[in-house]
């Protein structure tokens, strides 16, 4: 009886705390945005935040931006699951910044001005490449907001400590899931149509200090409690994840080998379209790319890069201990229990912690508490800077210049993806409802591989390549974004398994979980193809976006 009233206790302290301190940050943010909305009056202001962010700034609210709950619960969860195999998460989006850092964000900062479309319609005809590209941000941040909202609704049951059989407030966990995923979108919204990239810019600044520091808090006392010897830590992990030795070896989720030959190419084939999927993709993202106009110099553009990456290199080294500290200490069956896909992991990890070295129940409920806080943080700062990205290129790319044909004034833009916004958000809403069985790493590394299909062959053939041309600008986005979406739509990501989005149905036919392998070639030579069918071929254009893009003469 006793232990029941101190679990209960337990329970509605961690209730309360998490309530309290998502309300203290949601109410620091919204000021942030207010603030931010006085210094909003040009579209230089609200597209990129007037160019007025330093280097460390910058640096900063990538590593925010990036840092999502993918990384705080999916990679920890995958790790806590699936140990070696989970961390290659960890090392593809690590090494994806070299990627960006040497091919994109010095010459983009420089032959751009607010979007991605900005640097691809620069020596091809307007209207239809910026309609290519508007269509693509949208689908690669749909992909990325799924991975948010479905971790938010994951998170929400075990901080609210509702489970099968309780309730909170009326609600059952299914129908608290859905409501927390209604509350994370109408905040997304206001971040964006009231704050504009300033206001989401600080948010994101400091959803970044909060989250090194929980990650890193995490870390010391997972170490300590080994007194910082890994040996026992992984020794540990792998005798409560219940899957021995094999916990530390590759081969548990990816390449695995089974006693059919064509499973186990399929499997292995799985993991080298993953590893492209997520060193590709991070050049290929919208809400990253934009990132690069909101600096003053394409100096400070690299600057910020270097800064991204030591913060999210430190990130994913700590990434490591979460997960193996959560198979050690909460065990791979109670992260199961809780969530199927692992993705609450790290906070179960934070509880246990907290009743070890913070006394007891009432510690753990603390702990919990301010970690499940950093980690609504965290989704709140990407889906904001995800629907800021799609609503900028509705409004200047598709609006602006598709509908309005350059006509529109800077108002209007502004109004149009502020309105952009309401809708971006609607469509992510009511598609997060449905995809709540998935892990989110898993979803982001999707989004990942749309933007490396659609994306990034236009960017490096429009920097690169003297010959590209419209043509080959369309047939590049459309066929590495279709593709993309074609193969995941029949994989056994959406049917046919039991962790698909549709269970009670089988409509899989590609046997791949993501689509890379095949969806970044086709774009690539789709890209290649159209260029070489068409006549099309502005060579003094091209002169003028390399010296633009090498020297920074004319950067906005």
């Amino acid at each position: 009886m006793s232990d029941f009233l101190a679990a209960e206790a337990s329970n509605s302290t961690a209730r309360t705390l998490t309530i309290t301190l998502f309300l203290v940050f949601v109410a620091i943010t919204l000021g942030i945005t207010v603030w931010a909305s006085r210094q909003t009056k040009t579209a230089t202001d609200f597209y990129a935040g007037g160019r007025s962010f330093s280097g460390f700034q910058n640096g900063m609210a990538i590593g925010g931006d990036y840092m999502s709950a993918a990384s705080f619960l999916g990679i920890a969860g995958l790790i806590a699951l699936y140990g070696y195999d989970g961390f290659l998460y960890s090392i593809g989006f690590l090494v994806a910044w070299l990627v960006a850092l040497l091919l994109v964000a010095e010459l983009l900062r420089n032959s751009g001005r607010y979007t991605m479309a900005d640097v691809l319609a620069f020596r091809m005809r307007q209207r239809p490449v910026r309609t290519a590209a508007a269509v693509s941000t949208i689908t690669v941040s749909i992909f990325y907001l799924l991975a948010q909202m479905v971790g938010a609704g994951a998170l929400v049951a075990l901080l609210l400590g509702i489970r099968p059989g309780t309730t909170f407030l009326g609600m059952d966990a299914d129908t608290a899931k859905v409501a927390t995923i209604i509350l994370v979108g109408a905040l997304m919204i206001i971040y964006v149509t009231v704050g504009g990239m300033k206001g989401t810019t600080y948010v994101q600044i400091v959803k970044a200090f909060l989250l090194m520091g929980g990650a890193l808090l995490m870390t010391i006392l997972v170490l300590a409690q080994y007194k910082f010897n890994l040996s026992s830590l992984l020794g540990d992990a792998a005798q409560q994840s219940g899957k021995g030795a094999a916990f530390l070896e590759p081969g548990l989720r990816y390449g695995v080998e089974s006693a059919s030959a064509s499973a186990t190419f399929y499997s292995k084939m799985d993991l080298l379209s993953l590893g492209i999927a997520l060193v590709l993709g991070t050049a290929g993202l919208p809400h990253i790319l934009i990132r690069f106009y909101t600096v003053p110099t394409a100096k400070t553009a690299r600057k910020s890069v270097l800064w991204a990456i030591g913060i999210i290199g430190t990130f994913y080294l700590l990434t490591l201990a979460l997960g193996f500290g959560a198979a050690a200490l909460v065990g791979g069956a109670a992260i199961r229990e809780q969530d199927a896909a692992g993705n609450t992991a790290a906070p179960q990890l934070a509880e246990a912690l907290g009743v070890e070295f913070f006394g007891g129940d009432i510690g753990g409920a603390t702990l919990l508490a301010i970690i499940a806080a950093v980690a609504f943080a965290t989704i709140l700062a990407v889906v904001a800077g995800l629907t800021l990205a799609s609503s900028s290129s509705l409004a200047h790319d598709f609006y602006a210049n598709v509908i309005k044909r350059g006509e529109a004034s800077e108002r209007q833009e502004v109004r149009v993806a502020r309105i952009a916004a309401f809708a971006i958000g609607a469509v992510a809403i009511t598609l997060s409802i449905f995809a709540q069985s998935l892990n989110v790493a898993f979803l982001v590394a999707l989004a990942f591989a749309v933007a490396a299909s659609g994306n990034l062959p236009t960017i490096l053939y429009s920097l690169f390549w003297r010959r590209f041309n419209t043509s080959g600008a369309l047939w590049a986005t459309y066929s590495g974004i279709v593709s993309a979406v074609v193969l995941v739509f029949f994989s056994p990501v959406v049917s046919g398994s039991a962790t698909s989005m549709f269970k009670t149905v089988d409509f899989s036919w590609f046997p791949l979980s993501n689509p890379g392998l095949i969806s970044i070639p086709i774009g690539f030579l789709a890209g290649w193809l159209g260029t070489i069918l068409s006549k099309e071929n502005d060579r003094e254009k091209f002169a003028e976006l390399e010296v633009r893009a090498l020297t920074g003469h004319g950067a906005h």
